[in-house]
This record gives structure tokens, sequence and C-alpha cells, in this order.
């Protein structure tokens, strides 16, 4: 039967031949995630339960193995913005699928284009920055991390493509590069031109829809509020073996969207991350976005939490610059772009917004973060 085997391996042509050797043989690889404390990748470990395990020291058979599929290419964890991370079961037809679907739109020319890989691997993000160039045959730089020198070098060295998430993309010249594919969290308003903006999970392979428009071969529709997703890139099923699509294939995401008026599709949010507070709905990301244009503010999230007059109440968790922001200027702040009802009405400073790999809030660790108001 084949294998599940975890690639303990920082970015790199090692980690790139290890995965095409498990390939060969007909295994599939998790790829393990070296920023995790060493418990937590030992659950992670338990929890997938791959054969084997190759690091930088040499390979290592694993007690528990469990097999995988015929067929299974990925094993790939969620980021676990909304709880404990689970294992994506991805087939080499569903890899296949994303990389000429992904490759179409964005027009990659294997002649002539080169993608850079600079987000971790152990994120489909990443990692399928890996699989879509070798479906493809298009040349492929890899580098451990990001590291805006190194970015800025390997477009010297003629890559054209690149995958980022907003923080990176503003860390580099942007020009330097042909296309490059936005993921994760909120992109910024002021996006160059050259950068498309994509909505995907690790169940749908990473991104499915470019710009508000579905690759294509992918269905989407709205349920009740709610993003479908249906299409030959999802998921086989999860790692413990239950399937979240329906017995039509319909994956329900858990997103919260709808059409706007020139039929793209807009992501408001997870389901369970909507403020209603007084009767009226309030997205955080949008908050979030006004209240980092505060010069007084480095960084920010934005929760509910129970009000027994308005049902919730919007909280500001903010990382200042130099002194705190008192609460009444962040309320006049975001009165001055959005309806007032999203202005916060409770403020706590953080040293730290917790944030997954990918630069998205970890909303269920915001309640860490609850203390008495700052202003």
């Amino acid at each position: 039967m084949p294998e599940l085997v975890a690639l303990g391996l920082p970015g790199g042509p090692a980690f790139v031949d290890e995965l095409r050797r498990a390939w060969d043989r007909g295994d599939a690889v998790f790829p393990l995630d070296l920023r995790r404390p060493p418990p937590e990748r030992r659950r992670l470990l338990d929890a997938l339960a791959p054969a084997r395990l190759v690091t930088p020291e040499g390979e290592q058979p694993l007690d528990g193995g469990r097999p995988v599929a015929i067929g299974d290419a990925l094993v790939v964890a969620t980021s676990g913005s909304t709880g404990e991370p689970k294992g994506v079961v991805l087939t080499h037809e569903a890899v296949r699928a994303s990389a000429v679907a992904t490759s179409d739109r964005l027009e990659v020319d294997p002649a002539t284009d080169r993608w850079l890989a600079c987000l971790p691997l152990a994120h489909v993000g990443g990692l399928a920055v890996v699989t879509r160039a070798l479906h493809t045959g298009c040349a492929l730089t890899v580098l451990p991390a990001f590291d805006a020198a190194a970015v800025g070098t390997a477009a010297d060295d003629g890559c054209t493509l690149v995958a980022l998430v907003a923080t990176a993309l503003g860390r580099i010249d942007p020009s330097r590069f042909r296309r490059i594919v936005l993921g994760g969290a909120r992109p910024p308003a002021d996006r160059p031109p050259n950068a498309v903006v994509t909505y995907g999970l690790t169940e749908s392979g990473s991104g499915v829809v470019y710009d508000g428009v579905p690759l294509d071969g992918v269905e989407v529709r709205i349920v009740d509020g709610e993003v479908w997703l249906r299409g030959p890139m999802l998921l086989r099923e999860y790692r413990d073996g239950t399937d979240p699509k329906d017995d039509e294939g319909w994956l329900p995401t858990g997103d919260l969207g709808e059409w706007d008026v020139d039929g793209r599709l807009v992501v408001h949010g997870r389901r369970g991350d909507v403020v209603v507070t007084g009767g009226e709905k309030v997205w955080p990301e949008p908050v979030e976005e006004v209240l980092r244009r505060h010069p007084l503010v480095a960084d920010a999230a934005v929760a509910g939490e129970p009000d027994p007059e308005w049902g919730q109440r919007v909280v500001a968790f903010v990382v200042p610059r130099r002194e705190p922001p008192t609460l009444d200027a962040l309320r006049a702040h975001v009165r001055a772009e959005l309806p007032p009802w999203c202005a916060p009405r409770r403020l706590v400073v953080a040293d730290a917004i917790p944030r997954t790999a990918l630069g998205k809030v970890r909303r269920t660790a915001l309640a860490d973060l609850r203390g008495e108001p700052a202003g």
C-alpha cells in the first residue's frame, strides 16, 4: 500500500527532490511545518500518521503509520485559524487540475516564466507553487522562507511569477514580477495592477477564484449566504476519513459571500466572524483595514463579545506604534470611513496580533488577549 511520508525539510531543492522521490514511489507527502514547536509537531505527526519522516539528518520510520489510497498526492494541514488543524487529502488528479486551471488563468508560458516559491511549504499557498511548476514543466526557484532581499535576487535571476501574502507584498518591488498571486489575509486597497487576489481553501488545493472570477472548471454558488465550491481540484477527504462534501460534490466553505453587480464573488469572511450589534452586521476585515491606517496603530484585529444592550459589541485589539490611541480617537477614525455601528466599543492593547503563517488573524486566539478596557 502507498505510504504517507512527512517532509521535515526547509524550502529548497532537497524538499522538491524528496517530493518527487515520494511521488515516483507512489507515496503521498505531508509537509511538516518546522516553525511549530516540537510538541505541536509531535501532535501533528500522531494525528496524520505518516509512516516515515524525512529530515536534513536522513529518513526514519515512525510508529503507527497509516497507508494512503492509490492516487493520493498530498496531505496538507489546514492553517488552524479557526481551531485544530485537519489533514486535507489531495489526489494527483486534484493537484494536476489546480495546476492547469491556475496556469491557464495566469497565462503561464513554461518557456519564458519561472515561479518563485517563498511562502511556507507546509501551507497550500506555498506548496501549490511547487506542485504547479512540477505539473506544468515551468522552471522553479524555492526559498527556505520569505526574505525581501532574496526575493529581489530571484527576480534578477529570472523569476517572473510569485505567490505572496499582503505583508510580504509591502516589502518588495512588485514591478519586478509579471504576475503576483495574492492569498492569505485581506489584500491592500492599493494593490499593484499585476497582482491577482485569490480566494480558496486548503480543501480546494489553493485559490480557485481569481479577482472574483472562478477558474475554469470551478463552480461557485451561494447557499443561505454561504459560499459553496465544486470542482476537480477539491480534496478527496480529510485524513480522519470524513468527507466535508455533499453527495453532489459541493463543499460548504463556512465563508459568507455574495455576487456583486459585475458578477464577481465577494467574500465577507467566516460565518462565525461577523459581529451582529444592534441588529447590524459588522465584518471584521474592513474595520481592521481602517484601524491600521490610524497613525498610532501598527496592527489591529476586530472581534465581537456579548453585550446586554446591543447583543454584541465590536472590540478592537490594537498593537500601538508608540503610545496607545484612545478608544474615542479610534471610534472617530472608523466613523469617518464606515457606518457608525462599525466603530469599536472596547479597546484592548496588545503586544502582537495572533496570526497564521499566511497572515490571517487567528480569531480563536483573540480571547487570550481580552483584558481591561484601555480607553
